[in-house]
């Protein structure tokens, strides 16, 4: 029984089931949410004959087989799980507390040229249980420092692993769960339409950011291989949706790539091409990867785009690169020694090559 991922009904059904009072699930949860803990042996408000038997009953905690530590207090975790594939997240350490970045998939089939994640193709989908075990294994690391926001930015796209994804964000919000405020949890995309129409209708109405990278279609065809399917123009559609339905502002995750997407023109172009859409631009200078083809522009470059953003009226930050010396920044997150597997899944510019046809509930 893994417990990381149960409601109080299931957890107190299963209680009855063990022939315990139904109020156990809630002594539970309060260990599993609240403390972190997962091992009945430390639970120890529960009868000890209980937490004997409930030690060969609970699926124990995901192995942790390496941790590194970035000089801005940044932490980065490789977790393995029963079947030998293994991920990576990043606990973020900011002035007010720590920031969990979450994987929710083994690799990734979206193939987009400047994430090292996804290089090896998708291994499988993560379970919600698996996601919450990455936040409370980064809880652990935290000492008397709260993890007070949660974004689902790491390996993986999100919204391709609906399902799970939906399930941990309600947990995650929960009073029974970690309790954390729908507007201290991001979820990322790439850009998968259907998804943010499902997100928008059945999820707690969390910070959307959108992966844009690019002004035009023709660009981010290149860089992002999604485009092909859910161009410009749906997406945007579905960001000014998401935005209506939930009353939450959408923005953009842009990254810059020296002479690619960095000139005084491509922030003309991204700034007219957001209005009224996205509300506000996270710069992202880029993070070279192992092999890749981009170079990071100049800090004076990056200063210029967002004073040319401004200039637009468009609301912009520029994203201070954490973790990046222990490979943990934006992109870089890939499962390191030996234990991810082999991807299977097809990259995105294989599924995607039946482009501007696709309406917006296609998936």
């Amino acid at each position: 029984m893994d417990i990381r991922a149960r409601s109080h009904e299931e957890l107190a059904d299963w209680m009855a089931l063990l022939g315990e009072p139904r109020y156990r699930a809630r002594q539970l949860l309060h260990w599993i949410y609240r403390l972190g803990v997962v091992d009945p042996s430390a639970m120890t408000d529960l009868p000890r004959d209980l937490r004997a038997r409930l030690a060969g009953l609970i699926a124990p905690p995901d192995e942790v087989v390496e941790r590194v530590a970035a000089a801005d207090g940044s932490v980065k975790l490789l977790l393995e799980y029963g079947d030998g594939v293994a991920v990576e997240c990043v606990l973020l350490r900011h002035g007010y507390g720590y920031t969990a970045c979450v994987s929710s998939q083994a690799g990734c089939a979206m193939g987009c040229t400047f994430c090292r994640s996804g290089r090896a193709g998708l291994v499988r989908d993560l379970t919600a249980a698996e996601m919450m075990g990455q936040v409370l294994a980064m809880r652990r690391q935290t000492g008397a420092r709260p993890v007070n926001r949660i974004v689902v930015m790491g390996g993986g796209e999100p919204l391709a692993n609906l399902a799970h994804c939906l399930h941990f964000l309600r947990l995650s919000t929960s009073s029974d769960g970690l309790g954390i405020s729908p507007r201290r949890l991001t979820v990322s995309t790439c850009g998968l339409v259907p998804g943010i129409f499902s997100l928008a209708a059945e999820g707690p109405p969390v910070t959307l950011s959108v992966s844009l990278h690019a002004a035009t279609d023709e660009l981010r065809d290149r860089l992002m291989p999604i485009n092909r399917r859910y161009p410009l123009a749906q997406l945007l559609a579905a960001c000014r949706h998401y935005s209506g339905a939930t009353g939450r502002r959408v923005t953009a995750e842009y990254v810059l790539a020296r002479g690619v997407n960095d000139r005084r023109e491509d922030a003309r172009k991204l700034s007219r091409l957001i209005r009224r859409a996205i509300g506000h631009v996270n710069l992202i200078p880029l993070n070279p990867i192992p092999g890749g083809d981009f170079e990071r522009p100049r800090d004076e470059a990056v200063a210029a785009f967002a004073r040319h953003l401004l200039d637009e009226g468009t609301a912009v930050t520029i994203r201070r690169p954490l973790g990046i010396d222990i490979g943990g920044a934006c992109g870089q997150l890939v499962a390191t020694a030996g234990l991810a597997g082999e991807g299977a899944g097809k990259p995105a510019a294989e599924q995607g090559e039946q482009a501007r046809a696709a309406g917006p509930g296609d998936g």
